[in-house]
Protein backbone atom coordinates (compact mmCIF):
# COMPACT_ATOMS: atom_id res chain seq x y z
CA UNK A 1 0.00 0.00 0.00
CA UNK A 2 1.18 3.38 -0.74
CA UNK A 3 2.94 5.21 2.53
CA UNK A 4 2.73 9.01 2.95
CA UNK A 5 5.35 10.42 5.16
CA UNK A 6 3.94 12.85 8.46
CA UNK A 7 7.12 14.96 8.01
CA UNK A 8 7.02 16.43 11.28
CA UNK A 9 7.74 12.91 13.19
CA UNK A 10 9.71 12.04 9.92
CA UNK A 11 7.47 8.74 9.79
CA UNK A 12 5.25 7.09 7.13
CA UNK A 13 1.94 5.59 7.02
CA UNK A 14 -0.16 3.41 5.14
CA UNK A 15 -2.78 5.95 3.09
CA UNK A 16 -5.51 3.91 4.20
CA UNK A 17 -5.24 3.58 8.23
CA UNK A 18 -7.46 2.04 10.56
CA UNK A 19 -9.60 3.56 12.61
CA UNK A 20 -10.76 1.79 15.91
CA UNK A 21 -13.21 3.31 17.69
CA UNK A 22 -15.58 0.29 16.83
CA UNK A 23 -13.53 -1.72 18.59
CA UNK A 24 -13.99 -0.21 21.58
CA UNK A 25 -17.67 0.89 21.83
CA UNK A 26 -20.30 3.00 20.64
CA UNK A 27 -21.11 0.78 17.35
CA UNK A 28 -22.95 -1.81 18.83
CA UNK A 29 -21.47 -5.10 20.31
CA UNK A 30 -17.67 -6.51 18.82
CA UNK A 31 -15.91 -9.48 20.37
CA UNK A 32 -12.52 -9.59 21.72
CA UNK A 33 -12.01 -11.98 18.87
CA UNK A 34 -13.63 -10.16 16.08
CA UNK A 35 -11.51 -6.87 17.11
CA UNK A 36 -8.51 -9.74 17.14
CA UNK A 37 -9.20 -10.62 13.54
CA UNK A 38 -10.17 -6.92 12.21
CA UNK A 39 -6.77 -5.90 13.34
CA UNK A 40 -4.89 -8.89 11.64
CA UNK A 41 -7.10 -8.52 8.70
CA UNK A 42 -5.82 -4.77 8.53
CA UNK A 43 -2.15 -5.11 8.58
CA UNK A 44 -2.57 -8.22 6.05
CA UNK A 45 -3.85 -5.75 3.47
CA UNK A 46 -1.11 -3.13 4.42
CA UNK A 47 -2.47 -0.82 6.62
CA UNK A 48 0.12 0.29 8.95
CA UNK A 49 -1.75 2.91 11.02
CA UNK A 50 -3.86 2.65 14.08
CA UNK A 51 -5.51 5.24 15.06
CA UNK A 52 -7.56 4.81 18.90
CA UNK A 53 -8.25 7.02 21.73
CA UNK A 54 -7.90 6.50 25.52
CA UNK A 55 -11.41 6.98 25.60
CA UNK A 56 -13.24 4.07 23.12
CA UNK A 57 -14.64 1.72 25.87
CA UNK A 58 -12.63 3.29 28.56
CA UNK A 59 -9.47 2.04 27.29
CA UNK A 60 -10.55 -1.05 25.75
CA UNK A 61 -9.29 -0.59 21.73
CA UNK A 62 -5.77 0.79 23.08
CA UNK A 63 -5.39 -2.52 25.22
CA UNK A 64 -6.52 -4.43 22.25
CA UNK A 65 -3.63 -2.85 19.87
CA UNK A 66 -1.67 -3.25 22.62
CA UNK A 67 -1.95 -7.06 23.21
CA UNK A 68 -2.36 -7.38 19.53
CA UNK A 69 1.35 -5.46 18.98
CA UNK A 70 2.75 -8.10 21.75
CA UNK A 71 1.66 -10.61 19.70
CA UNK A 72 3.08 -9.71 16.71
CA UNK A 73 6.48 -8.24 18.12
CA UNK A 74 8.73 -6.02 15.77
CA UNK A 75 5.18 -4.91 13.27
CA UNK A 76 5.91 -1.45 11.30
CA UNK A 77 2.60 -0.07 12.71
CA UNK A 78 2.34 3.38 13.71
CA UNK A 79 -0.52 3.90 16.71
CA UNK A 80 -1.98 6.92 17.37
CA UNK A 81 -3.83 7.27 20.46
CA UNK A 82 -6.47 10.42 21.75
CA UNK A 83 -6.45 11.80 25.64
CA UNK A 84 -8.92 14.62 26.88
CA UNK A 85 -12.64 13.24 26.45
CA UNK A 86 -12.26 11.33 29.47
CA UNK A 87 -12.85 13.98 31.64
CA UNK A 88 -15.00 17.73 31.69
CA UNK A 89 -14.11 19.38 28.97
CA UNK A 90 -13.08 22.02 30.87
CA UNK A 91 -9.63 23.81 29.60
CA UNK A 92 -8.22 24.58 32.74
CA UNK A 93 -8.19 20.82 32.47
CA UNK A 94 -5.20 20.84 30.25
CA UNK A 95 -2.04 20.73 31.97
CA UNK A 96 0.84 19.09 32.29
CA UNK A 97 0.09 17.01 35.56
CA UNK A 98 -2.93 15.94 33.63
CA UNK A 99 -1.18 15.01 30.25
CA UNK A 100 1.05 12.79 32.07
CA UNK A 101 -1.28 11.05 33.88
CA UNK A 102 -3.45 11.02 30.80
CA UNK A 103 -0.05 9.55 28.75
CA UNK A 104 0.26 7.28 31.47
CA UNK A 105 -2.54 5.80 30.95
CA UNK A 106 -2.36 4.81 27.52
CA UNK A 107 1.11 4.00 27.23
CA UNK A 108 0.00 0.90 29.87
CA UNK A 109 -2.70 0.10 27.86
CA UNK A 110 -0.82 -0.05 24.55
CA UNK A 111 2.21 -1.92 26.65
CA UNK A 112 5.02 0.93 25.21
CA UNK A 113 7.08 3.12 27.06
CA UNK A 114 6.69 5.93 24.20
CA UNK A 115 3.43 6.44 22.40
CA UNK A 116 4.47 7.13 18.79
CA UNK A 117 1.46 9.95 18.09
CA UNK A 118 -0.73 11.77 20.76
CA UNK A 119 -3.82 14.06 19.39
CA UNK A 120 -5.60 16.36 21.49
CA UNK A 121 -8.97 14.61 21.46
CA UNK A 122 -11.61 17.49 20.37
CA UNK A 123 -10.94 19.76 22.93
CA UNK A 124 -12.47 23.15 23.83
CA UNK A 125 -11.99 25.56 21.20
CA UNK A 126 -9.98 28.12 24.37
CA UNK A 127 -7.45 25.72 24.15
CA UNK A 128 -5.98 26.28 21.09
CA UNK A 129 -5.58 29.13 21.72
CA UNK A 130 -3.07 28.16 25.26
CA UNK A 131 0.48 28.07 24.84
CA UNK A 132 0.68 26.49 28.49
CA UNK A 133 -1.04 23.57 27.00
CA UNK A 134 0.88 23.47 23.30
CA UNK A 135 4.28 24.09 25.84
CA UNK A 136 3.08 21.00 27.83
CA UNK A 137 2.95 18.69 25.01
CA UNK A 138 6.06 19.75 24.29
CA UNK A 139 7.16 18.49 27.54
CA UNK A 140 6.10 15.42 27.35
CA UNK A 141 8.35 14.63 23.79
CA UNK A 142 11.20 16.31 25.69
CA UNK A 143 10.66 13.88 28.46
CA UNK A 144 9.79 10.78 25.65
CA UNK A 145 6.97 10.26 27.14
CA UNK A 146 5.25 11.05 23.13
CA UNK A 147 7.27 10.78 20.20
CA UNK A 148 4.82 13.75 18.87
CA UNK A 149 1.47 15.15 18.99
CA UNK A 150 -1.55 16.37 16.98
CA UNK A 151 -4.59 17.55 17.47
CA UNK A 152 -8.09 15.92 16.44
CA UNK A 153 -10.43 18.97 15.41
CA UNK A 154 -14.53 19.26 15.29
CA UNK A 155 -13.98 22.74 13.24
CA UNK A 156 -11.76 24.67 10.49
CA UNK A 157 -11.23 26.89 12.42
CA UNK A 158 -9.95 25.02 15.18
CA UNK A 159 -7.52 23.35 12.64
CA UNK A 160 -6.28 26.60 11.49
CA UNK A 161 -5.41 27.50 15.06
CA UNK A 162 -3.47 24.38 15.27
CA UNK A 163 -1.68 24.30 11.73
CA UNK A 164 0.37 27.26 12.73
CA UNK A 165 2.03 25.63 16.22
CA UNK A 166 5.10 24.20 15.18
CA UNK A 167 4.83 21.07 17.35
CA UNK A 168 1.67 19.83 15.50
CA UNK A 169 2.56 16.95 13.51
CA UNK A 170 -0.63 16.00 12.32
CA UNK A 171 -4.35 17.12 12.47
CA UNK A 172 -6.98 14.71 12.19
CA UNK A 173 -10.48 16.51 10.96
CA UNK A 174 -13.47 15.19 9.54
CA UNK A 175 -13.35 14.60 5.77
CA UNK A 176 -15.28 12.84 2.77
CA UNK A 177 -17.98 13.52 -0.28
CA UNK A 178 -20.52 14.86 2.54
CA UNK A 179 -17.78 17.22 4.60
CA UNK A 180 -15.96 19.17 2.15
CA UNK A 181 -15.11 22.41 3.26
CA UNK A 182 -11.19 21.64 4.60
CA UNK A 183 -10.52 21.60 0.79
CA UNK A 184 -10.64 25.55 1.11
CA UNK A 185 -8.36 26.26 3.32
CA UNK A 186 -7.12 23.69 5.81
CA UNK A 187 -5.56 21.11 3.72
CA UNK A 188 -3.69 23.66 1.73
CA UNK A 189 -2.32 25.15 4.47
CA UNK A 190 -1.44 21.61 6.68
CA UNK A 191 0.68 21.09 3.34
CA UNK A 192 2.26 24.39 2.87
CA UNK A 193 3.28 23.80 7.13
CA UNK A 194 4.42 20.47 6.34
CA UNK A 195 1.74 19.12 8.56
CA UNK A 196 -0.28 15.91 8.07
CA UNK A 197 -4.24 15.67 7.12
CA UNK A 198 -5.71 12.55 9.00
CA UNK A 199 -9.16 12.02 7.57
CA UNK A 200 -11.51 10.96 10.01
CA UNK A 201 -15.31 10.09 9.31
CA UNK A 202 -14.91 8.72 5.69
CA UNK A 203 -18.13 7.45 5.49
CA UNK A 204 -20.10 9.45 7.81
CA UNK A 205 -20.81 7.11 9.91
CA UNK A 206 -21.46 4.37 7.35
CA UNK A 207 -23.98 6.67 4.93
CA UNK A 208 -21.40 6.66 2.24
CA UNK A 209 -21.72 2.98 2.55
CA UNK A 210 -25.07 2.79 0.73
CA UNK A 211 -26.59 0.37 3.00
CA UNK A 212 -28.94 2.28 4.85
CA UNK A 213 -32.38 3.40 4.45
CA UNK A 214 -35.11 5.84 6.39
CA UNK A 215 -36.03 2.84 8.57
CA UNK A 216 -32.82 1.38 9.43
CA UNK A 217 -32.61 1.39 13.16
CA UNK A 218 -29.40 1.32 15.07
CA UNK A 219 -29.11 -0.61 18.74
CA UNK A 220 -29.53 1.96 21.54
CA UNK A 221 -25.61 1.78 23.14
CA UNK A 222 -24.73 2.90 18.92
CA UNK A 223 -24.21 6.53 19.02
CA UNK A 224 -26.10 6.43 15.68
CA UNK A 225 -28.72 5.86 17.86
CA UNK A 226 -28.01 8.29 21.25
CA UNK A 227 -26.17 11.14 19.19
CA UNK A 228 -28.09 12.34 15.84
CA UNK A 229 -28.44 15.26 17.26
CA UNK A 230 -25.55 16.02 19.54
CA UNK A 231 -27.12 15.13 22.52
CA UNK A 232 -23.63 13.27 23.89
CA UNK A 233 -21.06 14.63 21.57
CA UNK A 234 -20.94 17.01 18.70
CA UNK A 235 -22.92 16.33 16.03
CA UNK A 236 -21.23 16.53 13.50
CA UNK A 237 -19.37 13.17 14.54
CA UNK A 238 -22.78 11.36 13.53
CA UNK A 239 -23.38 11.38 9.86
CA UNK A 240 -21.03 14.08 9.71
CA UNK A 241 -23.71 16.29 10.81
CA UNK A 242 -26.29 15.74 8.09
CA UNK A 243 -29.99 14.86 8.97
CA UNK A 244 -30.24 11.38 8.60
CA UNK A 245 -32.88 11.09 6.17
CA UNK A 246 -30.74 13.86 3.88
CA UNK A 247 -28.24 11.48 4.28
CA UNK A 248 -30.01 8.61 3.25
CA UNK A 249 -31.05 10.34 -0.23
CA UNK A 250 -27.84 12.01 -1.05
CA UNK A 251 -26.25 8.53 -0.24
CA UNK A 252 -28.41 6.99 -2.83
CA UNK A 253 -27.21 9.19 -5.45
CA UNK A 254 -23.75 8.82 -4.55
CA UNK A 255 -23.91 4.99 -4.77
CA UNK A 256 -24.58 5.32 -8.53
CA UNK A 257 -21.42 7.42 -9.10
CA UNK A 258 -19.13 4.30 -8.02
CA UNK A 259 -17.11 3.17 -11.14
CA UNK A 260 -18.20 -0.34 -12.03
CA UNK A 261 -16.92 -2.96 -9.43
CA UNK A 262 -16.68 -0.55 -6.97
CA UNK A 263 -18.27 -0.46 -3.93
CA UNK A 264 -19.47 3.15 -2.68
CA UNK A 265 -17.64 2.84 0.82
CA UNK A 266 -14.51 2.51 -1.67
CA UNK A 267 -15.56 5.32 -3.42
CA UNK A 268 -15.67 7.60 -0.58
CA UNK A 269 -12.54 6.52 0.30
CA UNK A 270 -10.63 6.92 -3.43
CA UNK A 271 -12.14 10.49 -3.26
CA UNK A 272 -10.55 10.96 -0.15
CA UNK A 273 -7.27 9.27 -0.82
CA UNK A 274 -6.81 11.83 -4.25
CA UNK A 275 -7.08 15.08 -2.60
CA UNK A 276 -3.70 16.60 -2.39
CA UNK A 277 -2.39 17.01 0.89
CA UNK A 278 -4.38 14.50 2.68
CA UNK A 279 -1.78 11.76 4.60
CA UNK A 280 -4.52 8.69 5.54
CA UNK A 281 -7.82 8.09 5.71
CA UNK A 282 -8.86 5.77 8.62
CA UNK A 283 -12.56 4.09 7.93
CA UNK A 284 -13.24 2.11 11.08
CA UNK A 285 -14.16 -1.70 10.82
CA UNK A 286 -16.42 -3.86 12.63
CA UNK A 287 -15.82 -7.35 11.19
CA UNK A 288 -12.76 -8.39 8.81
CA UNK A 289 -14.50 -8.11 5.66
CA UNK A 290 -15.01 -4.30 6.39
CA UNK A 291 -11.33 -3.95 7.24
CA UNK A 292 -10.43 -5.93 3.91
CA UNK A 293 -12.96 -4.06 1.26
CA UNK A 294 -11.59 -0.11 2.71
CA UNK A 295 -7.76 -1.13 2.38
CA UNK A 296 -8.67 -2.34 -1.22
CA UNK A 297 -9.24 1.49 -1.69
CA UNK A 298 -5.74 2.32 -2.12
CA UNK A 299 -5.62 0.11 -5.44
CA UNK A 300 -8.40 1.87 -6.72
CA UNK A 301 -7.55 4.17 -9.93
CA UNK A 302 -8.11 8.10 -9.53
CA UNK A 303 -11.61 8.60 -9.66
CA UNK A 304 -12.43 10.88 -13.08
CA UNK A 305 -12.60 14.33 -13.11
CA UNK A 306 -16.56 13.65 -14.34
CA UNK A 307 -16.99 11.81 -10.99
CA UNK A 308 -15.39 14.35 -9.18
CA UNK A 309 -17.25 16.95 -10.95
CA UNK A 310 -20.39 15.10 -9.88
CA UNK A 311 -19.52 14.02 -6.06
CA UNK A 312 -19.70 18.39 -5.62
CA UNK A 313 -22.54 18.99 -7.30
CA UNK A 314 -24.36 16.17 -4.68
CA UNK A 315 -22.80 17.94 -2.19
CA UNK A 316 -23.68 21.48 -3.54
CA UNK A 317 -27.03 20.89 -3.92
CA UNK A 318 -28.19 17.85 -1.35
CA UNK A 319 -25.58 18.51 1.68
CA UNK A 320 -23.98 22.06 1.77
CA UNK A 321 -26.79 24.11 3.68
CA UNK A 322 -26.75 21.74 6.61
CA UNK A 323 -23.09 21.48 7.32
CA UNK A 324 -21.03 23.94 5.66
CA UNK A 325 -21.22 26.82 8.23
CA UNK A 326 -21.31 24.86 11.04
CA UNK A 327 -17.79 23.09 10.73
Amino acid sequence: MDQRVLPRLDRSISVVGLGTWQLGADWGEVSDGVARAVLDTAVESGVTFFDTADVYGDGRSEQLIGSFLREHPGLDVLVATKMGRRVALDPDLYTLENFRAWTDRSRSNLGVDRLDLVQLHCPPTAVYSSDAAFDALDTLVEEQRIAGYGVSVETCAEALKAIVRPGVASVQIVLNPFRLKPLEQVIPAAEQAGVGIIARVPLASGLLAGRYSRATAFAANDHRSYNRHGEAFDQGETFSGVGFDTGVDAATEFAQLAPAGTTPAQTALRWIIQQPGVTSVIPGARNPEQARSNATAAELPPLPNATLTSIRDLYETRIRAQVHHRW
